[in-house]
């Protein structure tokens, strides 16, 4: 940001006891001065137009009396700035695991499914932490179904996330096999999380099922992420029930909604962290917003500014109006003495 000021703004004050002393000055230099040409019948000037050089005849003190203002300016030591924000601070590591499992399909956060809505908000949560810290936070994304797969590590390239999320598919439309392993997704987050030295990490894992799938099961998961001293989020979405889905073939497949609710608060409690229900898209935003909230970093936000002088100019400006002045006043504005 530009920003412009005065060194020594005191000096200003010349400019009205100047512009005092010279009204004053002039005053009484056109009430005394004595006419230098004598005429016998002033009607002898009755018809004489104006000239120009007439009419224009106080423009070498008009020029002066600009050149003392810019140099009293120039006294004042005029300066212009450019205000820098320095930013530090350490982020915390959190990595973002994500159901993908056949049941996400489900489309009760009309008009999206719940696998879409869950992208919808999560690339806000992202945007959100850019945006408030700095970009300070590294952030990973862990996908799981049958089997869990790290999609990103921790990192600060929040444009390659919101990429990963707009690509993320169902299990069966990448061609891997329904379930969910929520234990696996929960040790391939911690995994990454095994060599961070950030001041905090974080879990966070979004399901809408139960662990019925993979050796291993969510609650010794959450033991082992929680022993290298990660918190753990959970977020259980979808109302809860039977649901029909259509295929692509036209046929009819019943999806039974079994979240399992009491597991994620045992794991978020061994974690801990907070266990959260979205049954719908108003409400799974207020859940990312209140992780927000919880888990910030210090950051710290200092500005200073870089000064650059600007007297010089309004010198050479003085400097070319009172050659200016000098060179009218003893050519076209001469007078007689």
């Amino acid at each position: 940001m530009s920003e412009f000021r005065f060194a020594h703004p005191y000096v200003l004050i010349l400019l009205p006891i100047s512009l005092l002393f010279l009204y004053r000055w002039w005053q009484n230099r056109w009430r005394t001065q004595a006419g230098v040409l004598q005429y016998s019948d002033i009607r002898l000037l009755s018809n004489s137009t104006k000239s120009l050089r007439l009419r224009f005849r106080q423009l070498p003190n008009l020029i002066r009396l600009i050149a003392w203002i810019t140099l009293v300016i120039a006294l004042a030591r005029p300066q212009s700035g450019e205000t820098q924000n320095i930013i530090s601070g350490q982020g915390i590591d959190m990595v973002i695991a994500i159901d993908i499992s056949g049941s996400m399909a489900i489309p009760d956060f009309a008009p999206r499914n719940r696998l879409d809505a869950s992208k919808v908000v999560l690339k806000e949560f992202i945007n959100g932490r850019k945006a408030s810290n700095g970009a300070f936070d590294r952030i990973g994304m862990v996908v799981f179904a049958n089997d869990s797969f790290q999609l990103a590590p921790p990192t600060l390239n929040y444009d390659i996330l919101e990429i990963l999320i707009d690509d993320l598919k169902l299990a069966k439309d990448v061609g891997l096999q329904d379930g969910s392993a929520i234990g696996l997704g929960i040790a391939s987050a911690a995994n990454m999380l095994q060599s961070s030295t950030a001041r905090s990490q974080v879990i966070i894992v979004l399901t809408d099922g139960e662990n019925n799938v993979g050796e291993l099961d969510a609650i010794s998961a959450a033991q082992a992420a929680s022993s290298i001293g990660a918190k753990i989020y959970t977020i259980g979405i979808g109302q809860r029930g039977v649901f029909a889905l259509e295929q692509a073939d036209g046929t009819i497949e019943t999806i039974n909604s079994n979240l399992d609710e009491s597991s994620l608060r045992e794991i978020a409690s061994i974690g801990n962290g907070e266990y959260f229900y979205a049954a719908d898209l108003p409400s799974l935003e207020a859940i990312y917003a209140q992780i927000d909230r919880l888990e910030r970093s210090p950051v710290e936000r200092s500005e200073f500014t870089r000064w650059q002088d600007m007297s010089d100019i309004w010198i050479i400006a003085a400097m070319i109006l009172l050659i200016f002045e000098r060179i009218l006043r003893h050519t076209i504005f001469q007078t007689i003495p």
